[in-house]
């Protein structure tokens, strides 16, 4: 599967009505950004039962805010609907696999309930 173009209208949507979303925050501009691309678009290729979002923060600049981009490229993850990660810097190919499996394996419910005790 492609990747898909997020923006302020599409992006909660997306977000919350899919499984696991993994969301790459971006601008042209970005070096580290265009050597993640094809890593990306590779991974999303291989994961059709995942959403992979980009975010063009250029032209999404509120959105960005709104999800306190500080540094691109910034990979987030959300797994029903729940913000799971969030990392600055682009991953090797190798790296996002081991993530894409840890979100997968992620059992949500039981994260959830752990961090309401915690709290």
């Amino acid at each position: 599967m492609a990747t898909v173009e997020l923006n302020a209208a599409n992006f909660e949507s997306t977000v919350n009505s899919s499984d696991i979303v993994f969301v790459d925050f971006w601008a042209s501009w970005c070096g580290p950004c265009r050597m993640f691309a094809p890593v990306y678009e590779k991974a999303a290729a291989a994961h059709s039962d995942i959403v992979f979002g980009k975010v063009d923060t250029e032209a999404e600049r509120e959105l960005a805010s709104a999800a306190q981009i500080t540094s691109i490229p910034t990979l987030m993850a959300f797994k029903g609907g729940t913000p799971v990660f969030s990392q600055p810097g682009a991953l090797p190919a190798a790296a996002l696999e081991r993530l894409i499996t840890a979100v997968r394996d992620l059992d949500i419910e039981a994260a959830l309930a752990e961090q309401k005790r915690s709290a």
